[in-house]
């Protein structure tokens, strides 16, 4: 198949979306699954299409979500569309995510790759204070390894650099746990390159979580570095989170071109990143299945490098 046909078949398909025909597309999209793969700190194999749980909360990413049955069932979904790398942090509930996705998914299925963070404290919905202390760090360590059931966590996240410490001191017990075998890999989130390149004079440097999404490339000189060094960049807020910023809403520039395709805003987004560069592992979340099983078809898009530009060139001007 010639990648004009594919692209035709694919869009065909996904306007099942916008007319209630989300199973067809998904149930089509499951035998013929996207090969395109991402190997994280050299050894971990991932889809690149992941899934971030931190929607799976309550309201201000507090407590536990309002139907937890339904919660679990998202992330078992998730899996079965073929997600194998997850994200989630200790402060999203705090403790309650990870909590969940043990309950959800432990005994894990094999190859998959959970990615949490340490490194942000909360005290109170809404509230994100950096906590950066060495002392804290191991102890965040420990607790995720516990309430994850995990001998030793595949990928863990300073999740915010502590102004009041010295990110050596932070990153220091995060190195120290790592040659205790309880971290394989260690990434960092919301950093600038030279911040990087810091933080890669103390120890390897597996992948970056920063903001990123088609509106919003303040982290393109981050995403750059990645691509060369061959690092994972994991964007959060995917498609614009869950404020006036998101893509989900209507009035952007890109609803136009979606319905050109057939397809939603959402999947247009996503597939844009899949196409912008290698290295790019985006984590989109919800809590609604719909959404879910959305979200993962948009793997099936293919743009050609024509169509990929003119979206490039739309969204720069929303």
């Amino acid at each position: 198949m010639n990648r004009r046909t594919f692209l035709e078949v694919s869009l065909a398909g996904a306007a099942g979306v916008l007319t209630g025909g989300l199973q067809k597309l998904v149930a089509a999209a499951s035998t013929s699954k996207s090969e395109e793969t991402f190997l994280l700190g050299g050894d971990l194999l991932v889809n690149r299409l992941g899934f971030g749980a931190m929607r799976l909360t309550g309201e201000g990413i507090w407590g536990w979500p309002p139907d937890r049955e339904n919660a679990k069932k998202v992330l078992r979904r998730a899996v079965e569309l073929g997600v194998n790398f997850i994200d989630t942090a200790d402060a999203y509930g705090p403790e309650t995510n990870e909590l969940l996705i043990a309950e959800a998914l432990y005994p894990y299925p094999k190859g998959l790759v959970i990615a949490t963070k340490g490194g942000n404290t909360r005290p109170g919905p809404g509230q994100w204070v950096p906590d950066g202390r060495p002392e804290y760090l191991s102890q965040c360590v420990d607790k995720s390894l516990k309430r994850l059931k995990l001998e030793r966590i595949d990928l863990y996240q300073l999740h915010r650099i502590d102004r009041k410490v010295p990110v050596e001191e932070s990153l220091g017990a995060l190195k120290a746990a790592q040659d205790a075998g309880k971290i394989r890999h260690v990434g960092l989130s919301e950093v600038t390159v030279a911040e990087i390149e810091q933080a890669k004079k103390v120890m390897p440097i597996v992948s970056i979580q920063n903001r990123y999404n088609i509106t919003d490339r303040d982290s393109e000189a981050a995403l750059n570095y990645c691509q060369k060094e061959k690092m994972g960049f994991i964007p959060w807020a995917p498609i614009g989170g869950s404020g006036s910023r998101s893509l989900s809403k209507s009035g952007n520039l890109l609803e136009a071109e979606a319905k050109r395709y057939n397809v939603s805003v959402v999947q247009l987004a996503l597939a844009w990143l899949l196409q912008k560069s290698p290295v790019m592992l985006p984590i989109p979340g919800t809590s609604s299945l719909a959404h879910l099983e959305e979200n993962m078809a948009a793997e099936k898009l293919q743009l050609s490098a024509d169509e990929w530009r003119r979206i490039e060139e739309l969204a720069r001007g929303s």
